[in-house]
């Protein structure tokens, strides 16, 4: 295509050359310059027909079937299907290689990421970042004398006080997490079956499952920390239930700025508790909100429900309330995933590890508040 191209251009110089040398001397062509620029123009037209017929040969593809629009997704996408079925195409476009595997498509890391948020309304709400390495997110707040930004009634040709807060800093470490998933072999003969689209919902599946319970409860030392654990506005009740006037009491220890996302996160037993609570006239707490992410509303906020909260007990942090945005969580881009093709096969079964790298942490200790029983 070079070459042709090269070829066309030099003819196309020679014609402006013999049309600029006519156009200097005022004239007309000689007979051998019009027989020139008549052969230049037919050399021209002809390469033209060839560059025409080698990009239309350029949609086809390796089998010489009808034009392909493949976009980048769909490439990435077939590639990854090979790699997970170890078909011979794959050896021609493989998937790059990483410390735990081989590194997956952008477009499929987005959309198992994207998929696991929808999952979990709690990491759905959360303050996510995409980070490489250690994530250091600055947070503002009051100074340690209790002052902050200074707004009031001045006059002119009188000092301000100079009273400000301070910004501190939240880390996020990057852990390994790693999850497994099985996808049958037959699934590879099955032209009917969105191979693809089963994959990544596994994936994210079990990823969210392990994260939202890393996100609330955490591990301990070398591992996420947690809501839970790590939240100190902390409420604790006056006894080992969950009372009317505790709930009261947890959502206004979040400052008004930040009650208009602020949620319920418990557990489905606590939330069974919750449901039988009334007020002073014998009303129900718990609301119908047909048109909300949840079928209950309570004090005027939706509630989400998580196996992987806490019950009631004595001790137990069984209610979390306030804005997610409160927790910084970092999910590096690069996502790796492992082929187990032998340890299955007697279950005619591929194993499909995926490693991912985060961390978080409550990052803004004013945006969520979390019941302490006694």
């Amino acid at each position: 295509m070079k070459k042709l191209m090269e070829q066309r251009a030099a003819k196309h110089k020679a014609m402006t050359d013999l049309l600029n040398k006519a156009k200097t001397e005022n004239r007309a062509f000689t007979p051998e310059e019009q027989t020139q620029f008549d052969t230049l123009e037919n050399e021209i037209n002809a390469l033209d027909t060839t560059i025409a017929a080698e990009q239309r040969a350029h949609k086809f593809n390796m089998t010489g079937g009808a034009p392909t629009t493949e976009t980048q997704e769909q490439r990435e996408e077939r590639a990854f299907v090979a790699h997970i079925f170890d078909m011979v195409e794959n050896r021609a476009e493989n998937l790059g290689q990483g410390s735990n595997g081989a590194v997956v498509g952008v477009t499929i890391v987005n959309r198992i990421i994207r998929r696991v948020k929808e999952i979990s309304p709690i990491l759905k709400r959360a303050q996510v970042y995409h980070v490489k390495g250690t994530l250091k997110v600055p947070v503002y707040g009051d100074n340690d004398e209790g002052g902050n930004i200074a707004v009031g009634y001045q006059k002119e040709f009188t000092e301000m006080a100079a009273d400000a807060g301070k910004f501190v800093t939240v880390e996020l470490n990057g852990y390994l997490i790693g999850a497994l998933a099985l996808i049958g072999r037959n699934l590879k003969n099955n032209a009917t079956f969105d191979v693809v689209t089963f994959i990544v919902e596994e994936m994210a599946r079990r990823i969210a499952e392990f994260l939202e319970g890393e996100l609330l409860n955490g591990t301990g030392t070398n591992a996420i920390q947690g809501v839970i654990p790590g939240c100190t506005n902390i409420h604790t009740a006056k006894a080992a239930e969950v009372a009317a006037d505790d709930l009261i009491t947890l959502q206004g220890k979040v400052k008004t700025a930040f009650q208009r996302e602020a949620c319920w996160i418990m557990h489905p037993d606590t939330f069974t508790e919750v449901r039988k609570l009334k007020d002073g006239n014998n009303r129900y707490l718990l609301q119908d909100n047909i048109a909300g992410e949840f079928p209950y509303i309570l004090l005027g906020k939706p509630v989400f429900l998580s196996d992987n909260m806490p019950r009631t007990a004595s001790g137990a942090k069984p209610v979390v309330y306030g804005d997610m945005q409160g927790l910084a969580v970092n999910i590096q881009d690069v996502l790796e995933i492992q082929v187990l093709r032998e340890k299955f096969a007697t279950m005619n079964a591929i194993g499909v590890v995926s490693w991912l790298t985060a961390d978080a942490k409550v990052a803004d200790q004013q945006r969520i508040a979390v019941l302490e029983l006694p």
